[in-house]
């Protein structure tokens, strides 16, 4: 529920985030701070977070005891895959905020410090609310990895304006999640948000971005790092029984993946639409040749891997 939440923020403010396209004087970039605009977005912020907590909590916590406030360390859980969910989260909720106040005609700090700010708020006062939950706790690993996101986000668009370097996502089923359904998902749906044995993060750049001379290199074309892994049907350690079903004894591997990366964001067509759409689907990896290493296996060449 809580990563439904987070995708469903980061949904919100990048279909907000698209209007900026529109050739009309509203939809369009201001130069200078437009107040209207400025005040439909703080408005909305505003709005926005007491309501998305108060429904987060009634959806998600008061199903579970409560207890007083306190620690937990999971940073040994799902071989670190989750941290790195973290981190792609506060990453991809700074982008879209930064461009609707960028829209709204903030500077370029201006926009940096506030949709920075925005997503660390939101992000923390979910691990606020893992803290007071006895089944979980406060996670600095948590914190530790949205605070990367954001700066990753920040430092990059206050020293270039720009992201050179990006955080992308993709997916594809896997075997694990039968075993344990209730934990990795018993549908398309909820293995994408569950299953982090299908889950890639990538970290992606094109060298054009880093080359200042006219060098003729496709500035849409990249390359991506990928991490992943597999073998895991449990957080630290793979059960090998839950409810009296018998689990095969699966290794848990980490996986790394070095591919070719495509920047939708820098393809730029003559549909306006289509520019704000290939926006919007820029955190998601899309297939392209990927080379495979995992642990204790040879290297694995993938024609398309998602």
């Amino acid at each position: 529920m809580k990563k439904i939440f987070l995708i469903a923020l980061i949904s919100y403010s990048s279909v907000a985030a698209a209007f900026q396209s529109d050739s009309t004087s509203f939809f369009s970039k201001s130069e200078s701070i437009n107040k209207h605009k400025a005040h439909l977005i703080n408005y909305s912020v505003a709005a926005l977070y007491p309501l998305s907590m108060s429904w987060l909590y009634t959806q998600w916590y008061t199903d579970y005891p409560q207890s007083t406030f306190h620690f937990f360390n999971d940073n040994a859980e799902w071989l670190q895959m989750d941290k790195l969910g973290h981190t792609w989260d506060a990453y991809s909720i700074s982008k879209p905020l930064f461009q609707l106040y960028n829209w709204a005609g903030y500077t370029n700090k201006q926009a940096t410090l506030r949709s920075c700010g925005i997503s660390f708020l939101f992000q923390t006062t979910v691990e606020v609310f893992d803290g007071f939950s006895s089944q979980w706790g406060f996670s600095f690993g948590d914190v530790i990895s949205n605070t990367s996101g954001i700066l990753l986000f920040g430092v990059q668009q206050l020293s270039w304006n720009e992201q050179k370097i990006k955080l992308k996502y993709s997916f594809h089923q896997t075997m694990f999640s039968k075993y344990r359904p209730n934990l990795l998902g018993s549908n398309l749906p909820e293995n994408i948000l569950k299953d982090y044995n299908g889950l890639t993060y990538w970290i992606s750049a094109s060298p054009s971005s880093f080359i200042k001379d006219n060098h003729g290199f496709p500035k849409w074309l990249g390359l991506s790092i990928g991490f992943g892994a597999d073998g895991l049907v449990g957080g630290e350690s793979n059960p090998s029984e839950v409810d009296g079903k018998n689990i095969p004894a699966f290794e848990r591997r980490r996986q790394f993946y070095i591919a070719l990366d495509i920047d939708l964001a820098k393809i730029k067509t003559k549909s306006e639409f289509i520019n704000s759409v290939f926006h919007l689907i820029n955190i998601v990896h899309i297939p392209t040749p990927t080379i495979e290493f995992t642990q204790n296996k040879k290297p694995i060449f993938h024609s398309f891997y998602f």
